[in-house]
């Protein structure tokens, strides 16, 4: 059976690779030990050198398996965390020390070995959160993306470790509403700049905030509370220290042999995910953390750039990683049902989110950068100016309906000057409060799942710093605090209302109400499944109307379920208290209409009940 993964793991074909190389636990001949095994065609000369052998590339040599390139040595007595290399000589003759790229754990940067670590044997909690986990498309599903290390910072000096940041995630997740945490890269990386994206270790567990077991903790724990976890995964490049994947055998194992095509945009080294062994070596550690750590979902990192060429469609298709796409998509889901495939793709590539037996690439979810984009230059603008672009706002439901997309306000709006998403709206002070509350209502409204990055909740006009913790101080600060509350209950209606979260994918259940209205900026659609159905209106200017006319398609009893300038939220509450009836005729060919009151930047939600 080991031979088969082997062969399997050569043609691209497992997602298993893990259970057999790297560094084991096991017993023979009555002795416990490790036996590790390594790939590394192009080497010769191998042995592996750790804490137990003093460093002495003499004394444990590993023994060529097969003529494939696999290398493999039994040694017993081996404890859990002792820290170990490869050395061999290089197919340009050259002996170096080189981590194990299967390794389930590694020292703390700067160090750069592995460590031996055991990760099986843990005592799940959790099984039925598993039996009923689904994919979520008829579901709610508010994503909460976080970054662990700068969530709450350290503490005197530390990061805190995974189960400690558990202890103060869950019940502040609870208290949000969120259904799901994505946790940006916690594979093994040196560079803390990356944010997880550059990698060296890609089965190693970051050692930032503890070992294997405890993340498997803290997934474990967040299940228990109903909390989804979703992984931050970046198959597309790696970091290219000389200590790890990097010209691994001196053969270019893992990365391009043609120059021209192994450097990214971003300094790293591209894989070439045309080789298979490249393929299995990724799917299989997508594989690990989705079956030893029991991850709900993969976000999948720079999918246009495996795509196409360089990301750049002019370049043409990237054919060997697109098949790795497709082969990861089909192999992960056939072994995980319930199993959310999770694209971050800014590309206007075909079938992204289409099944694999409609020519699509499998993916269950897929970023609307195009949305997040277009939102947030139509709430930069000054509202005068806002009826030229109104196309920004309107847009995206011109094509929202040709793939399953997620409404993404993540990490990447707000480093780098961008700002932060405050700091991008329009107006004074108390304005850009306004338009802040009002630009949230309109993500939570808009159809697809929902992913805002952590300190979104706050306001906060200091872009975010992966060193520093985030502002916990501006919970002090009502005008702040308010817009946590207004996430709060958003997070709240968006899990009740089936009009928001069931069929969200299907046209027949989405209708504008007032979709052209340029000069006034005021736009006004209805969603509907089953009973549930909700009007949504929003004002995009400062502008505030007593008596305003809105048609609807149902006679009845409309009732206002929300409104962002509740004082509540920070606003000058001027709300429709009341139930309102329908009239006959409304504007835009609406056979009926509600008269109701707009607030300058208001948005609001109204619930429809049938006389």
């Amino acid at each position: 059976m080991a031979f088969g993964l082997l062969y399997d793991y050569l043609l691209g074909q497992t997602i298993d690779a893990y259970t057999y190389f790297g560094a084991h636990f096991e017993t023979r001949d009555k002795k416990s030990g490790v036996v590790f095994r390594l790939y590394a065609p192009c080497a010769s000369d191998v042995s592996v050198i750790g804490e137990w052998n003093n460093w002495d590339v003499t004394k444990d040599k590993l023994s060529k398996i097969d003529d494939c390139g696999a290398w493999e040595i039994f040694i017993p007595g081996l404890t859990n965390y002792q820290s170990y290399k490869f050395h061999f000589k290089n197919a340009k003759g050259r002996y170096v020390d080189k981590a194990d790229p299967f390794a389930f754990y590694s020292e703390y940067r700067p160090a750069t070995c592995s460590r031996l670590f055991d990760y099986t044997g843990f005592i799940w909690h959790d099984s039925s959160y598993m039996k009923r986990r689904t994919r979520n498309f008829d579901k709610a599903m508010s994503i909460y993306e976080i970054h662990l290390g700068s969530w709450k910072g350290q503490v005197d000096g530390r990061n805190l470790s995974y189960e400690e940041i558990a202890d103060y995630l869950i019940p502040y997740i609870k208290e949000l509403g969120y259904t799901h945490v994505e946790i940006m890269p916690i594979v093994q990386y040196p560079f803390d700049g990356s944010w997880g994206y550059q990698a060296t270790g890609f089965y190693s567990v970051d050692s930032r905030y503890g070992n294997p077991k405890q993340l498997m903790s803290f997934v474990d724990r967040m299940h228990q509370e109903g909390i989804g976890v979703i992984l931050d995964f970046a198959p597309c490049h790696f970091a290219k220290d000389d200590f790890a994947l990097y010209n691994f055998d001196g053969a270019h194992l893992f990365e391009s042999s043609n120059p021209a095509r192994r450097i990214s945009p971003w300094g790293s080294a591209y894989f070439d995910l045309g080789k298979d062994p490249v393929r299995s070596f990724l799917m299989s550690s997508m594989n690990y953390f989705v079956s030893e750590f029991h991850f709900d979902g993969i976000r999948v990192d720079a999918v246009s750039n495996m795509l196409f060429i360089d990301g750049n469609k002019d370049k043409g298709e990237n054919s060997g990683a697109v098949e790795f796409l497709k082969r990861s998509n089909y192999y992960l889901h056939n072994r995980h049902s319930s199993l959310m495939m999770i694209a971050e793709d800014s590309s206007d590539y075909y079938g992204v989110t289409k099944p694999l037996d409609q020519n699509g690439v499998g993916f269950d979810y897929k970023w609307d950068l195009g949305w997040m984009n277009d939102t947030l230059k139509y709430y930069k603008l000054d509202p005068i100016y806002k009826k030229y672009d109104h196309n920004y706002i309107t847009f995206s439901m011109a094509y929202f309906f040709n793939e399953n997309f997620m409404l993404p306000f993540s990490h990447d709006e707000v480093v780098h000057g961008k700002g932060t998403i405050i700091n991008k709206m329009w107006g004074n002070y108390e304005q850009k409060f306004a338009l802040l509350r009002n630009l949230y209502t309109y993500q939570f409204a808009h159809p697809g799942k929902k992913l805002s990055f952590m300190g979104n909740e706050l306001a906060s006009f200091d872009e975010w710093n992966e060193a520093k913790s985030l502002p916990w101080n501006l919970k002090t600060f009502p005008k702040h605090d308010s817009v946590s509350r207004l996430v709060r209950d958003l997070n709240l209606i968006y899990r009740y209302e089936p009009g928001m979260n069931q069929n969200e994918y299907n046209p027949q259940n989405f209708h504008w109400l007032m979709v052209d209205n340029k000069d006034d900026s005021i736009l006004a659609f209805e969603r509907f499944v089953g009973d549930s159905r909700l009007v949504f209106v929003f004002n995009m200017t400062s502008n505030y109307y007593e008596y305003f006319e809105i048609g609807v398609s149902q006679e009845g009893i409309y009732e206002e379920i929300f409104n962002s300038d509740k004082d509540v939220y920070g606003g000058s509450n001027q709300y429709n208290g009341l139930p309102i009836k329908t009239t006959e005729f409304g504007p835009y060919n609406q056979p009926h209409k509600i008269t109701i009151k707009i607030a300058s930047f208001g948005a609001m939600i109204f619930k429809y009940k049938k006389v």
